[in-house]
């Protein structure tokens, strides 16, 4: 449904993104993950048709979004970062005014009006203001707008974005629910760990280069074992002393001593064993996406 191929983009010397590609199939939740700067937004961009790649080629439903953008426009719902309703506006209004932008009229408009409405639990707010709706309520409105003139493919560019806890789930019920029911493609850029976890597929990118690809259970399985967080009087001597010990290579990050071990328990009772008085406090936990981009690129998705 989605083909990005090399492409490559620059702005005014500065290279945002080097030799992208990757594929999303019909019907997946395709997720763009990394830190500000990764090249996530500018590869929205280009897929949405708001920019046209320096290099390269990519690909909507069968259409080229450089040299074919009018076609992949009808093709596409997007879902900025920012806010794109009129505040002054009702539900229904701000939607009726999206489905003329998209030529729809009477009884077509009318009849999408209340499916997309119904759809998203928005029926009965029809006639409030935006301006006096919740975050939750104002993204799902976002969601409708996107989805009124019935496209292929929902492009979303950090959709949690201010969201709290309860609202982001309920936007995601919504989005599992488009995919299950429509078969809609979706594509998102996210810097939220819980939100990369729901998609079918990731791409982790990294200063303007992929990363690596894969469901999150595939890519968190890369690690091959447990995280051990150690914290220490002399965090530096620590690292040596475990490293030649255990044969591992622990990294010094925030002032503590990372490890990456298979049975991790076991290795926290032999390392305190070892150096007894040298560690002051443990923490274990399984792998998580961020452990990948950590061990890939060195730096946080968090950033």
């Amino acid at each position: 449904m989605i083909a990005v191929e090399n492409v490559t983009h620059r702005y005014d010397g500065r290279t945002a993104l080097t030799g992208v590609t990757f594929r999303v199939g019909a019907g997946q939740i395709f997720g763009l993950l990394g830190p500000n700067g990764s090249g996530k937004s500018t590869l929205f961009r280009i897929l949405s048709t708001m920019m046209v790649p320096s290099q390269g080629r990519a690909t909507v439903a069968g259409f080229d979004v450089a040299t074919q953008s009018a076609q992949v426009r009808f093709q596409i719902g997007v879902v900025f970062q920012s806010q794109s309703l009129d505040k002054k506006l009702t539900v229904e209004e701000n939607l009726r005014a999206q489905g003329h932008l998209f030529g729809l009229a009477g009884a077509v408009l009318r009849s999408r009006l209340e499916a997309v409405m119904e759809r998203l639990g928005l029926a009965d707010r029809r006639g409030d203001l935006v301006q006096a709706l919740s975050g939750g309520l104002r993204r799902r409105v976002e969601v409708a707008k996107a989805l009124l003139h019935e496209p292929k493919v929902l492009l979303m560019d950090e959709p949690s974005s201010g969201l709290d806890p309860g609202a982001r789930r309920e936007l995601w019920q919504h989005i599992d629910d488009l995919r299950a029911r429509q078969g809609v493609t979706v594509l998102l850029t996210s810097h939220i760990l819980d939100e990369a976890e729901r998609c079918d597929k990731l791409l982790l990118l990294h200063q303007g280069r992929v990363v690596s690809e894969g469901t999150p259970a595939e890519l968190k399985a890369r690690i091959g074992g447990d995280v051990v967080l150690l914290e220490a009087a002399d965090t530096e001597s620590l690292r040596e002393r475990v490293a030649q010990r255990f044969g591992t290579e622990p990294m010094v990050m925030d002032g503590f001593l990372r490890v990456e071990i298979a049975n991790g328990h076991r290795f926290v009772a032999e390392v305190v064993e070892a150096f007894p008085g040298a560690v002051r406090s443990v923490a274990l936990h399984k792998p998580t996406l961020e452990d990948v981009f950590l061990d890939e690129t060195g730096a946080r998705i968090a950033e």
